[in-house]
């Protein structure tokens, strides 16, 4: 009996095994195949600009060309380092002002959020949508500096506000009543919103944003965070597919986008009623303490 329970165990493993292997397979022939459907490729301009910013010693009027060879780059750089997030004293008025102010990986995110949003000029009425993600990037970036949790770096939380979308445009461009499908998954107090668009369509933006980020070169665990953002099962587990560090940035850019549905009434869905509880837990706040911050976001940010 146990030479049996052993071979049964054996074949258990290996049976596994095999299983993850073909997911492995499965995973790898759905990223060729979106990339093929038209991600954005990796843009030279954000490579020059990151391989001169990772040097020992970069030289920042070197960097401050690479952004005015585009003049729409250098022009959304100082509109977002002039953005009352940052609490400028004075306007900055050129590139090289903005990286010294923003810093070198606050102007990179910076920089791919903008190449991000001009991939994207054949796609209709993304502008909601460009206004929504900058904000709540900007706000991700200024609520992990105020609660000062360990490991939640306000850079990271900046960027993922960013791209965790990212998705969204991609699938728009492929899928003309997409849009259709947005709406109905926006205001589905029940299902989860990726279950109602793979009810609709072949993928979902999560995946497919997960992808674009994984191309364009962000850290792993960013990429993980992307895909499983809307995951409640994620967000209450320790499960090792998305680190503590990045179920934070999941949690941080959740509460972000309420602050933003709060005040403008943009961005507006039902994932704070599923997934907000979670979220303070992973903030460590209370109700008390979520009031305070709606209400200091209100008072700084207007």
């Amino acid at each position: 009996m146990r030479v049996a329970a052993k071979v049964w165990k054996k074949a258990n493993i290996m049976d596994s095994a095999a299983k993850a292997a073909q997911q492995s397979e499965i995973d790898n022939m759905f990223e060729r195949n979106i990339i093929d459907l038209g991600i954005p490729p990796y843009p030279v301009i954000l490579k020059r600009f990151r391989d001169e910013s990772s040097k020992d010693d970069p030289d920042f009027n070197r960097l401050a060309e690479i952004i005015m060879s585009d003049v729409s780059l250098s022009a959304g750089l100082i509109k977002t380092a002039n953005s009352p997030f940052f609490g400028m004293r004075k306007k900055v008025r050129s590139a090289h002002e903005a990286i010294v102010i923003l810093g070198l990986m606050t102007t990179s995110s910076a920089v791919a959020g903008i190449i991000l949003r001009n991939s994207f000029p054949t796609v209709p009425n993304l502008e909601r949508f460009w206004d929504a993600s900058g904000r709540i990037a900007l706000l991700s970036g200024w609520l992990a500096q105020k609660l000062s949790i360990v490991g939640l770096l306000s850079e990271d939380a900046y960027t993922f506000g960013l791209f965790r979308d990212c998705g969204i445009p991609v699938v728009l461009r492929w899928f003309p009543k997409y849009q259709g499908i947005l709406e109905e998954a926006n205001q589905n107090s029940e299902q989860s919103f990726i279950e109602v668009e793979q009810s609709k369509l072949p993928t979902n933006h999560a995946k497919v944003g997960s992808v674009l980020a994984r191309s364009w070169l962000l850290p792993e665990e960013m990429c993980s965070a992307i895909r499983n953002h809307h995951d409640l099962a994620i967000l209450e587990s320790d499960s090792a597919e998305v680190t503590l560090p990045g179920r934070r940035l999941i949690a941080v850019s959740q509460l972000a986008e309420y602050i933003v549905q709060q005040q403008l009434n943009l961005s507006l869905t039902q994932e704070w009623p599923k997934l907000g509880a979670a979220c303070l837990k992973l903030l460590n706040l209370n109700g008390e303490q979520l009031e305070n911050i709606l209400a200091e976001a209100k008072h700084d940010h207007e």
